[in-house]
Parts: structure tokens; sequence; C-alpha cells
């Protein structure tokens, strides 16, 4: 019994429930190519985009470049620099008493003369300078520095090639665990500033705490990343004005003691090259994609030594990232929306504001977050959204389309457009199931018949019949069509004409409306009778008699037959009364078309039509007598009134 049901029930919903199975295998789709790392790239230029339209804070006034231009290179005409060139430097900036001094040149052999002079600076305890762990046997730092005055000048570039974010700490080929060069120089100045040391977390003694921040590492698949080598402790770091420092002096200058020592005072100093020959640049979300520009990497590193500051002084946040369980959610949610709009809303421009809203709506949702310094999926959730929508509208269409199908095919393509649209309206409520649901309602029904066709048949040939007989029926249809009747049933040499269909009239006033139309529909035919047979006497054509028999009353409308054979049709003891009517006395023919109606019909007709009564009349298959009526056409009453006054005289 309960598999019946279930069976029942997946009979009665099987379009929605695959539509739903459609849905889900969507969504699971999108998570598992998510999962696989194929949304990482647009995730990342979504990213960029998003970081570009935030508020940028200005640049950072703790730090001071010197930098080595293509001016300098030409003035030295060596690269690298001689010992003494860099030891010169340095005492004069010394001189200027900064915190910190970051040298960000390779130093790992003495370049003669003065390596000693330059061994006396780089002691200095305020001095850090680079080491390289990225390339296979590394670069090591200058001999003479204690270790713990190296940091490592690697960053990891995402697959596409841009700099967003920075190793804080990695394992040296010696296994021990290395500070990177920005993070060095950072933790030095907190503790000789401000009195901040580097500490474990209380969160997780694994993580860094410094000052007011606990540095998470970042996973392989923290916000709209997915397979990142997430080795070494790294961070997702913020730019400051589109990566620039203002703070500029050049190393020629320096050199000469040319620049005003007050600038260093309790700042760092970055010492590193803006050479372009010397190739020592990276893209970031800021340069990307513009006409190859790009941010020397001393630059870079004042970039994350200044975001490091911040976080650990509290003027800026850590960048948090959702758990995977409210990235799905996330993700999912935005499926349903999709699938919701794209359910409820059918009109193209409420579509279309559906479409945008998704769109507008994950893109400010992203951007409101990334502001906060929370990174969330957004490409993800935009392309689920409007596929998702995608999906529905498509199976809506489908949907009309073959309702739309099955209705033309009840139709026959029959129906006037009026009555075409009022069905199409009402689909969700008559369509049930592969069928138009059985309905009992009032109409009018129109039979239509040609007297004596058996033997105008005999008389014609075959091609010539279908012509004569073509241009009787598109007239009578047009006829019918033209005042919101179905032409139900084409008989070979009539119709079946039925007004009230399918939408149910339900007041008097409707009921009549139907039942003056269709008289009026037979009148118009009586009239249009007259000129085809004018024009079939020139043409030496039979000219056409007609019967018509019109009923008004209850049937049952609906669709009869099944999938593989359908048609709209009526059933009704109704139905049989109005074929009796065309039937009836068929020897009685007074003019070119006979319209009879029943009582039934002409009380819905008030004063709109002339009739003239035949008296109660037995019917083939009728227990009971139907009072006859007979519709006086205009014509007629002109041909009397003519016959009249030409009677009048010819007696004067």
């Amino acid at each position: 019994m309960a598999w019946r049901k279930v069976q029942r029930f997946w009979r009665n919903n099987q379009d929605s429930l695959l539509l739903a199975i459609a849905l889900i295998l969507f969504g699971v789709s999108i998570l598992e190519v998510r999962r696989q790392g194929l949304f990482e790239p647009l995730e990342l230029q979504v990213y960029d985009r998003l970081l570009r339209q935030q508020q940028v804070m200005p640049p950072d006034d703790r730090l001071v470049l010197v930098e080595i231009s293509e001016t300098d290179l030409r003035q030295q005409a060596q690269w690298p620099f001689p010992d003494e060139v860099y030891a010169q430097a340095l005492a004069n900036l010394q001189a200027g008493n900064p915190t910190v001094i970051g040298l960000d040149v390779y130093r790992d052999f003495p370049v003669e003369p003065g390596y000693e002079a330059l061994v006396e600076q780089l002691q200095k305890p305020n001095l850090i300078a680079i080491r390289n762990i990225n390339t296979f046997e590394g670069t090591p730092g200058p001999p003479a520095v204690n270790p713990e005055q190296l940091g490592f000048n690697d960053f990891s570039l995402d697959p596409d090639g841009v700099l967003r974010r920075s190793i804080l700490y990695a394992l040296g080929s010696d296994e021990l665990i290395l500070p990177s060069f920005g993070l060095n120089i950072a933790m030095t100045y907190l503790y000789e500033a401000e009195g901040i040391f580097p500490e474990a977390s209380e969160v997780n003694p694994e993580y860094l705490q410094l000052g007011q921040a606990t540095f998470v590492p970042l996973e392989r698949n923290s916000g709209g990343y997915q397979k990142i080598d997430a080795e070494g402790y790294q961070a997702l770091f913020q730019y400051r004005e589109r990566g620039t420092l203002n703070q500029r002096l050049n190393f020629s200058d320096v050199l000469l003691g040319e620049f005003d020592e007050t600038l260093l005072q309790n700042k760092i100093v970055l010492i590193g090259s803006t050479a372009s020959s010397l190739k020592d640049s990276f893209v970031t979300p800021f340069t990307r994609g513009r006409n190859g520009q790009s941010m020397n990497g001393v630059v870079a590193h004042g970039q994350v030594v200044s975001y490091i500051l911040d976080v650990a002084m509290g003027e800026r946040s850590l960048f948090r990232f959702w758990s995977a369980r409210q990235e799905t959610l996330w993700i999912l949610g935005w499926l349903s929306a999709g699938a919701i709009i794209g359910w409820v809303f059918r009109h193209p421009l409420v579509i279309a504001g559906g479409l945008l809203f998704g769109i507008v709506g994950t893109w400010e949702v992203g951007f409101i977050l990334l502001g906060n310094y929370i990174w969330i999926p957004v490409a993800a959730p935009m392309v689920t959204f409007i596929g998702a929508m995608s999906l529905v509208i498509i199976y809506q269409s489908y949907q009309d389309f073959r309702q739309q199908k099955m209705v033309m095919t009840l139709l026959g393509q029959n129906a006037s457009p009026a009555i075409a649209n009022a069905l199409w309206e009402e689909r969700s409520s008559l369509l049930s199931s592969g069928h138009l649901t059985g309905s009992s309602l009032t109409a009018t029904m129109l039979f239509l018949d040609i007297r004596g066709f058996s033997t105008i048949s005999e008389r014609m040939v075959p091609e010539k019949l279908l012509i004569w007989l073509n241009e009787l029926l598109e007239m009578v249809t047009h006829e019918v069509q033209s005042r919101h009747g179905i032409v139900n049933k084409f008989t070979g040499d009539g119709i079946i004409a039925i007004f009230g269909v399918p939408v149910p009239r339900e007041t008097n006033a409707e009921i009549a409306q139907d039942a003056q139309a269709c008289v009026t529909a037979a009148v118009a035919i009586a009239k249009c009778l007259d000129q085809i047979n004018e024009a079939y006497k020139e043409k030496e054509l039979p000219t056409i008699k007609l019967r018509i028999g019109i009923f008004t009353g209850e049937v049952v409308a609906g669709s009869l037959g099944g999938k593989d054979r359908m048609e709209y049709g009526v059933i009704g003891d109704s139905v049989n009364t109005a074929s009796r009517l065309e039937s009836c006395a068929k020897e009685r023919q007074p003019a070119d078309c006979r319209i009879l109606i029943a009582h039934a019909t002409k009380k819905y007709l008030g004063d709109y039509f002339a009739t003239e009564s035949w008296g109660p009349m037995p019917l083939k298959g009728k227990a009971q007598v139907v009072d006859v009526f007979r519709v006086i056409t205009p014509q007629e009453k002109e041909f009397s009134t003519e016959t009249s006054a030409n009677s009048e005289k010819k007696t004067d």
C-alpha cells in the first residue's frame, strides 16, 4: 500500500521531483567543482576587483624607502655594488637614528673593497638582512650577520602569478624555523618602539600572538582559495594606497649624505632596488592587468611590514574566513534563492530584475564583508544562483511548451485568440496529469450541416468539391472564432461549434452573452452564405443550403482520449439536443440558411433577434417535446418588406 502511494506521488509530481533532483545534483556539482579548485581563478579575479573598490589607507609614514634606481646603477657602473658603497650608505642612514633598517640586497659573499667596514654596519642590532630559501640551494645571508637578524625575502605567489599573501615563518634547509624579512623588521620595530614582543597565542599555542593580533595560519581552502600551497606559516595581507611608499630617498643622495637625517628619526628604513633591469617586481591585485605594471619587491616587503604593524597595534584587522560548512550553506542558500525566483516570477522584466538581484546581492555582500576583512566565496554562489535560476526557467519553459502543445492539440487550433489566451492563463488549474480535467458548465452549442451534400458530392470531382467545401468552412470558422467561439470539430459537410468554453461562464449575463454571440454568428453565416451562393451561381457551381441547430444547456467539457490521441470536446444531453435541432423537420427549409433554436436559448436573446415559433416538436432520441423557434435573419426581413411593398403597388 505504501509503495503504491509512493508510485502515485511520483506519477503526480514527476516533473517537479525531477527538477528538484536536478537542482540537488547541480548544487553538489558546484561544490565538487569548487573543491577541485576550478572556481579559484574566478574567485581571485573577483577578490582583486572587490579589493580595488575598497577605501584604502594612506601611505605609512613610519616607513622610508631608499631606492636603488637605474640612475644609481649607471653612476656606480657595476652590480653588485662594492661593500664600501653599502657600508658608507648604512653609516649615513644610522646617523639619522632609525629604529630599524632593512637591507633587501643579497650580500652572501664579499665584494671588495670595504668588506670589513660593511661587516661592522651589518652587525648593528637594528639592521635586518635577507636570505632566500626558495631556490634549490638557497641564497644565504651575509656571513657576519647574527642569524636572528636575518629574514627570508621569499613570497608565495598565487597560481595566476599575483602577490596576495605573505609567508611569515618557514622551515629552512637547516631545519630551523625562520621569520620572513617583513615579519622580522616588524617585530624589531614593535619591540623597540612599542615594547611588543612575539608570544604564543592563548587561542592556540601554535599561533603567533603579536600585540592585539593572533595570526591564524592560512589554509589551502581559506576564502576563495581551494588548492594553494599553504606550506609554512602564511597570511593574507592588505595593501595601503595601491602599494606606494611616499617617503623615498635616492641611494646616491644617501651615499653622499645629501638628505635630511631627521626624516629617519624612529622610522623603518628599507633599502632595495626599484631598477627595472634587476627584475625584482611582483604583480599585485592593484597592478594586475594594467599594462604590465608591477610592484617592486622592496615596496612589497614594506606593505607586509605596514600590515603587520597595523594589526598588532589594532589599527587594522587580520583577514578571517568562514568555515567550510558556512561556505557550503552560503552557496546552497543562493541556489535556493535562484530556484525560488525562477519558479515564482514569470515576467521577463521581473526575471531580469531577479537575475540582477542575485548578481548584485552576492557582489555587495562580498564587498561589505571584505571591507570588514572577511573573505568569502563570491563567484561560486553567483554562478550557482544563475545556474539554479536558469534550470528552473528552462523547466518552466519546457512545461509551458508542453502544456501549450497539449492545449493546441485539445483545441485543434480552432479557438479564438481571446479564448486561447484565457485558457492559457488558466492552464495550471485546467491541466492535471496530462489531461484537461472535466468541468461542468453551461454552454451554447451550434451544429451546422449542408443540405443534400451527398447528392452534390456525386456530381462534382473530388478536387473541386474540396475547394467548394473549404470556402464555406473557412467562412464559418471565421464567423465563429471572431465571436469567441470554438470550432470543436469538422464533420465532413458541417461543423460543431461551442460558445462558453473552456473557461466556465458562471453568471446569467455571461451565459446570455454566449447565446447571443452564437446566434449572431449563425445570422452572419446566413448573410455570408448569400454572397457565396451568388459567386457560385456565376461560376456555375452548386449553391448551398444550410441547417443550423443551436441549444444552450449544461455540458461536461474536457479532454477525450489518451496521450496518443486526444481532443477537446463536450458531452451531455444538451449536445444531443443541438444536433437534433439541426436535423429535425429537414423538409422545412424556408431560407437558404435555416437556424433553429430551443426555448433554452431564446430566453437569453431578449429582443435582439426576430423569431417565429414552430411550436413543441418531438426530437429524435428525446422523450419530451422541445419548443422550437426559427431565427429570422435580417435578409429575410428585407425580402419580406420588399415583397409586401410590391404587393401593395400591384393592388393599387
